[in-house]
């Protein structure tokens, strides 16, 4: 998409999106163009969700902050919150935090955060361009309250609640005698009881295992099964078990037998293996020559009936699953392995007959059958299963450690009592054996000093990252140079700048306009882009007015719909300011348009059917003749207070309801064009929205309404491009640090001087070095990166940039 200087859209998508029929006065060209837009739409989204189904199977982990909360500022406490949950995960007994949502967090490898220092939400925004590595790499951005206390000492030393803190399950609850703190199941999984999502296996642990992982080599030929990314407590378990035999190319499958959670039979199926058979194994599998001779079911079979079996969200349950996985040349997802709950010491494992008699008192296996029956093994495996869930790891050890371990506890008369663990969260993934780092200058953080390295400068601290031979599982860093630098710049002023700066983004310059127009009658007029924010009316030989919008958008539309616009038998002109700030704007909507945050987002504005009506004579009139070549033809109604100005409180209450935005009038509307994740309607106190956020589920399905833009205006919509952050209520409050500048101040708009290029030299430095650093990181990383902003003046938030890192980045 690109932009003429004056903010004007001259490209939409595609030369096809942008192709209409020629108009009509039956209407016939919004009917017939928007079904083709919808195919058109739905043609393009299917493409996506095909390559994001792709992506998904992927399940590399990603973050993204909740809509309802984007537009609250997050505090450091909320921040450690997310990095907790990051770290230590369900598992651990860290619930998500429910501002936030970071998918397969299991898959995290580490956590990256860079704290820097002196720099403001605003900062970011003003050198937007220049930070290219950061507006670009990031999709999660959230504004961040600023605090006085030290960031860095808030993430090492903040506790995890005590209720949920792994260190409970490491070290045990004082009521757990403490030679059995090192019991392997207890180590492993702690001592709280957990549903089944804590014991299926992580794919980390399935890779250790050589368990059939996609991806991985060596399964390039396995069938995959159509499982959800993530499964829940309630996620239904499934036993499998399955018996070979030995042919000419090893260990092929031979029966398979899969039972439901309760234990009734699904599959049991003789397969014949491809190879020549050399032993059938008779003793163990049960499978003789006779039986297999009339068998024709292959291994494919059994894996189409296994995939229709098996629901989205299933579980499989085995004993050493590995080995039946690899028979039935198949991958799932989500798997318990019983050789692995019931853990002994040095990685030596229970035969499932052991642990059948012993756990469930039930004999299977025995001497006097031929061969094991894997259906009554699926079933033992299952049960198993099922029963160190429901009694939990604790009671499990304490229940059998004599028979299966062969414990014996000797009380010890004067034992001295277990310290209480430490619940810090620097402590906990230390005694994990996760390693933690902080890099510089020097703080006073409560945090051993071998995990510390006091750095003078910025080069330093990245340079020292990147010499590490292995990155840590917790790495923060402290980037300073820039707020030392800062500091000798005239704050105020600096400030002041920066507001002027966003601000000019947003205004317009309008007219000649009618004599007597006042400024009510301007903000009337110009609050059809969008909310109003300042009007201040310029009086020269003719009268003209500054608006100031409170978003962007409102801006853009007014310079697309408003400039022309015929009043009195004169039309208007409406530009944007001549200031230095404004000689890349159309760099800068160009990249705001580009931002991961907005790609689905459209902003539409809702016009009333007689200023609709102004808009379409006036276009008529600027395009076609004069008012003097066309009698009959208005002018703009509210121009003077003539008697079409003023019309009847009736008309006007009528044409105030047909112009109302609501969520239902949005989506009958928008619909057509592709599937409507969320509508926001902004709307002060009191007061009715005037403009509406659409989030389209693919950015092809707001491609498609944009295309579709004269369309939506027969319908008295006013469309463009989403310019504001999500997490902005607006470019003017996000600007607005402490109030309007004092009465008289002069907005100075000259040569930024030595100063502001040092600035932006300073920016482009951060940015170089922040790239750098994020393309070290291992993939799996969880990045954050904190501007910190200014706790010492009001209104000077900070700005919290999140991603995971990907593949290939």
């Amino acid at each position: 998409m690109d932009l003429e200087p004056s903010g004007s859209i001259t490209s939409v998508g595609t030369s096809e999106e942008l192709s209409s029929a020629p108009e009509t006065r039956n209407g016939r060209k919004r009917r017939s163009a928007a079904p083709a837009a919808h195919g058109e739409a739905k043609r393009l989204r299917t493409v996506q969700r095909e390559g994001e189904e792709t992506q998904t199977r992927g399940r590399s982990p990603s973050i993204s902050a909740q809509l309802d909360r984007l537009q609250q500022p997050i505090t450091p406490s909320e921040l450690t919150e997310l990095l907790h949950y990051a770290a230590l995960g369900k598992t651990g007994g860290v619930k998500q935090p429910s501002w936030c949502r970071l998918l397969h967090q299991k898959r995290v490898t580490a956590v990256n955060v860079v704290m820097v220092e002196g720099l403001t939400q605003s900062h970011f925004y003003e050198h937007y361009l220049t930070l290219q590595h950061l507006r670009t790499s990031y999709a999660t951005r959230v504004t961040f309250t600023p605090s006085p206390a030290d960031l860095a000492s808030g993430i090492f030393s903040g506790e995890v609640p005590e209720s949920d803190a792994p260190s409970q399950r490491q070290s045990g609850s004082s009521e757990l005698h403490r030679a059995l703190r090192i019991h392997p199941v207890i180590t492993k999984f702690g001592t709280k009881r957990r549903g089944l999502t804590a014991y299926v296996l992580p794919q980390e642990e399935m890779i250790k295992r050589h368990f059939p992982v996609k991806g991985m080599p060596g399964f390039e030929e396995f069938v995959c099964t159509d499982g959800v990314d993530c499964v829940t407590d309630s996620s239904p378990l499934y036993g499998l078990d399955c018996e070979m035999c030995h042919t000419e190319r090893g260990f092929e499958l031979a029966r398979v037998s899969l039972v439901d959670s309760e234990g009734n039979c699904l599959l049991d199926e003789l397969v014949k293996p491809q190879n020549r058979i050399l032993d059938y194994l008779t003793r163990f599998s049960g499978i003789t020559a006779a039986m297999l001779l009339p068998i024709t079911t292959t291994l494919r079979d059994v894996q189409v009936k296994l995939r229709k079996l098996l629901p989205s969200d299933a579980v499989l349950v085995g004993h050493s699953l590995d080995n039946d996985l690899v028979a039935l040349k198949l991958i799932h997802q989500h798997v318990i392995d019983t050789s692995l709950l019931y853990r002994k010491d040095f990685g030596q494992k229970f035969k499932l007959k052991v642990l059948a008699e012993i756990v469930l008192q039930r004999q299977i296996q025995t001497e006097g059958k031929k061969g094991h029956n894997p259906i009554e093994d699926a079933v033992a495996a299952l049960e198993l299963a099922q029963y160190f869930i429901k009694k939990g790891p604790c009671q499990v050890v304490e229940l059998h450690l004599e028979e299966l371990w062969g414990y014996t506890i000797v009380e010890e008369p004067d034992c001295e009592p277990a310290p209480k663990p430490s619940l810090r969260f620097a402590d906990i993934l230390q005694t994990l054996g996760r390693s933690v780092a902080f890099l510089g200058k020097r703080s006073d953080l409560t945090l051993d000093l071998s995990n510390q390295q006091w750095l003078s400068s910025d080069k330093e601290v990245l340079a020292s990252f990147r010499r590490r031979t292995k990155c840590p599982f917790l790495s923060v860093l402290r980037l300073s140079s820039l707020s030392d630098r800062l500091k000798r710049f005239h704050p105020h002023r600096e400030h002041q700048r920066l507001r002027a700066t966003l601000r000019d983004m947003c205004v317009v310059f309008a007219g000649p306009l009618p004599a007597g127009f006042s400024e009510r009658e301007v903000r009337r007029l110009f609050r059809c882009c969008g909310p109003v924010r300042n009007v201040k009316m310029l009086t020269t030989v003719r009268v003209h007015a500054e608006v100031e919008f409170e978003l962007l958008e409102g801006a853009m539309l007014a310079l697309k719909a408003l400039n022309g616009l015929n009043m009195q038998g004169q039309s208007i002109k409406v530009q944007r300011p001549v200031y230095e700030s404004m000689l890349d704007l159309d760099l800068t909507l160009d990249a705001l348009m580009r931002d991961g945050l907005d790609t689905s987002h459209l902003y539409a504005v809702r016009l009333n059917p007689s200023m609709a009506e102004d808009l379409r004579v006036s276009a008529r009139v600027n395009g076609r003749a004069s008012d003097a070549e066309r009698p009959g033809v208005t002018s703009v109604r509210a121009a003077n207070g003539s008697p079409s100005a003023k019309a009847n409180g009736s008309s006007r209450l009528k044409a105030t309801r047909e112009s109302q935005l609501s969520e239902e009038t949005i989506r009958e509307t928008f619909g057509r064009f592709g599937s409507v994740e969320r509508v926001v309607l902004p709307a002060k106190c009191g007061k009715r929205a005037r403009h509406a956020y659409i989030k389209f589920e693919s950015s092809a399905e707001k491609r498609a309404a944009l295309s579709s833009s004269e369309d939506l205006r027969k319908d008295n919509y006013l469309v463009c491009p989403s310019l504001t952050p999500p997490h902005l209520p607006s470019w003017v409050s996000a600007a607005d640090t402490g109030g309007e500048a004092a009465e008289g101040e002069e907005r100075t708009h000259g040569h930024a001087g030595s100063q502001d290029q040092e600035m932006d030299l300073l920016m482009g430095k951060l940015d170089r070095r922040l790239r750098k650093l994020f393309s070290s990181l291992p993939e799996g990383t969880l990045s954050v990166v904190v501007l910190l902003g200014d706790a010492s003046a009001p209104g000077c938030p900070g700005l919290c940039l999140m991603e995971v890192k990907q593949e290939g980045l």
